[in-house]
């Protein structure tokens, strides 16, 4: 890991005049590479992080700043930059009548010839980005299935493709395996993480379940109110005690153990692609 990916400083985020602070943030600094988890209740900020971190709410007061380039500044504005922090949405965010193959390519739009991309045309080394990013989701069989014709789980990894086929520095995911069973939502974001690991990305994603954070983030932060109530950084365990911060009641112990545990080398070949 090396520099700050995300540096956040004396953030505030309301949504109308007279409304309730949404976030409030005094300090946050996400390492290079590092594959951060942020957990907390429905309405707790975790959405309104993600969307200050790509300058889609202009906060009342404080600064986002992503490789050392404030969010909210003209260079951030520009293809070069953009192309630099990808988005994995829980909505998917797909062309449904599109291919697998079609879909991923997207992701290439920031590094392709802008008139060529416009019309599905696409180098070497764009193509090459797209299939090594369908591999490592495991949806190589599917490469020429459109997406409608697809899984929920599968639509997903092909957002998750999508993204990695950037070539980010930064993926920023926002609850992307809520809707997904337990089994299919682990195969995911092993394949993000892992990917994201492999590749030195910055992953920055808002988990729905204690288990999952912790099984395949380096660090969980706790949201509650829209503040920081928890950060594994500061080497605090992600407890009984942690868990009543972030959720506001007691929460059994047991839903914070990791993931039955594969064998090592598998994390880049999801048991089931669904």
């Amino acid at each position: 890991m090396s520099g700050d990916a995300l540096r956040i400083s004396g953030l505030r985020v309301r949504y109308a005049a007279n409304a309730e602070v949404a976030l409030a943030i005094d300090a946050l600094a996400i390492a290079g590479g590092e594959r951060v988890a942020v957990i907390g209740p429905s309405g707790s900020g975790k959405t309104t992080l993600l969307r200050a971190v790509h300058g889609l709410v202009a906060p009342e007061a404080g600064m986002v700043a992503l490789d050392g380039v404030a969010a909210d500044s003209m260079a951030a504005r520009s293809r070069a930059f953009r192309r630099r922090h990808a988005a994995v949405f829980q909505e998917f965010q797909l062309v449904e009548r599109a291919s697998v193959l079609g879909n991923v390519l997207c992701g290439r739009l920031g590094h392709a010839a802008v008139l060529p991309s416009l019309l599905g045309l696409f180098g070497t080394a764009d193509r090459e980005a797209a299939l090594a990013a369908i591999e490592a989701t495991g949806l190589a069989e599917y490469l020429h299935r459109r997406v409608d014709t697809l899984s929920g789980g599968q639509r997903q990894r092909v957002a998750v493709a999508r993204a990695l086929a950037q070539a980010p520095s930064l993926i920023t995911a926002d609850e992307p395996v809520s809707n997904l069973d337990p089994v299919i939502a682990d195969d995911i974001l092993r394949a993000l993480m892992g990917s994201a690991r492999e590749n030195a990305i910055t992953v920055l994603a808002a988990v729905h379940h204690p288990a999952l954070a912790t099984a395949h983030a380096d660090r969980v932060i706790g949201l509650a109110g829209g503040e920081i109530v928890h950060d594994s950084a500061d080497g605090a365990p992600l407890d009984a005690s942690a868990l009543r911060r972030i959720y506001g009641r007691s929460v059994a112990p047991q839903i914070v153990q990791d993931l039955t545990p594969r064998e090592s080398g598998d994390e880049r070949s999801p048991r089931n692609v669904a």
